[in-house]
């Protein structure tokens, strides 16, 4: 039996509290150096929401029912499921099958990546101030918008929320994203505005959008070589894009600008291949924004700004 193994058949005999089994969780997890950045950033909050999952109440049950004593055989579901966020590396979303996206309910698993795009961030703000119509009441909101390599569908299903008005597509390339995509735009109603189409980047594409927005596939050769163990969980066709992570963006900056309404924006992610991509089109303004919560990485490019490439 291994040492993670013992402590989990102890905490099973020795613990009796939610609170108990939080504080235990959190310390196993520092014990054993896993890595955050799935939905949580720190041991406390990924503790309360795998102990939660495991005893299916609330991520945000009230403090005071820490001192609640568990049953044995709820013990037993804590510290498996813990166990194997341990062990395994596996993504905390993966396990609970829910990852939250602006606000959202997704459902997730190894078929997708877990939303966590900055994206997000923008789409709360309806892509102000580079959408002027979130700005000012007598510009219209977008009607049309694309969601290339949309994976689970968070980010055109949150768009879709956002501008109740809008059409959106989604597109992806794998057919089990779609799977995933589907089901999402199903919980969330949305089957009338939205609609997930298999497409190699802009092959299904149609007539023009007023907004593209993509969290494609970035991660260069060297960074697909150093990522924790976890991001190994997620499917490598949505992670690796060549050497220089560009392999994907070069074709959408290529082709984005027959898809684009005059007005229209672009709006992508590439996260840490953001240099490569500035030496690579010197002649672009891209326009990189700042993140109140974290993230980077992300360009924005007026569709008029995609004519300097011809």
């Amino acid at each position: 039996m291994t040492d993670l193994h013992q402590q989990c058949a102890e905490a099973v005999e020795q613990l009796s509290t939610l609170g108990d089994m939080i504080r235990w969780s959190v310390s196993r997890m520092n014990e054993a150096d896993i890595y955050f950045g799935h939905g949580t950033d720190n041991p406390w909050d990924e503790a309360l929401l795998l102990v939660t999952h495991a005893l299916n109440l609330p991520w945000n049950i009230a403090s005071e029912w820490h001192s609640a004593r568990l049953t044995q055989s709820e013990r037993e579901a804590v510290v498996n499921l813990v166990g194997e966020r341990i062990d395994q590396r596996v993504p905390a979303p993966y396990l609970t099958g829910v990852a939250w996206f602006c606000d959202l309910p997704f459902v997730v698993d190894e078929r997708v990546l877990i939303p966590r795009s900055p994206i997000g961030q923008m789409i709360e703000l309806g892509f102000a101030p580079w959408w002027q119509g979130a700005l000012e009441q007598n510009v219209p909101a977008p009607q049309r918008i694309l969601d290339l390599c949309t994976g689970s569908g968070c980010i055109g299903i949150a768009c879709a929320v956002k501008f109740p008005q809008a059409e959106v597509e989604l597109l992806d390339i794998s057919f089990d994203a779609l799977s995933v995509a589907d089901e999402n735009i199903r919980r969330h109603g949305l089957e009338d505005r939205v609609m997930a189409l298999q497409s190699d980047l802009f092959g299904s594409a149609s007539g023009k959008y007023d907004l593209i927005v993509s969290n494609p596939p970035y991660v260069d050769a060297d960074d697909m070589n150093t990522l924790p163990e976890e991001y190994h969980h997620e499917p490598e066709l949505a992670l690796a894009a060549g050497d220089d992570g560009l392999d994907l963006v070069r074709i959408m900056l290529k082709q984005a600008r027959e898809f684009l309404t005059d007005d229209g924006l672009l709006v992508v992610e590439v996260g840490n291949s953001w240099p490569a991509l500035v030496e690579a089109y010197p002649e672009l303004p891209f326009v990189w924004p700042e993140f109140k919560r974290g993230g980077h990485g992300v360009f924005v490019l007026q569709a008029r700004d995609l004519d300097l490439l011809n």
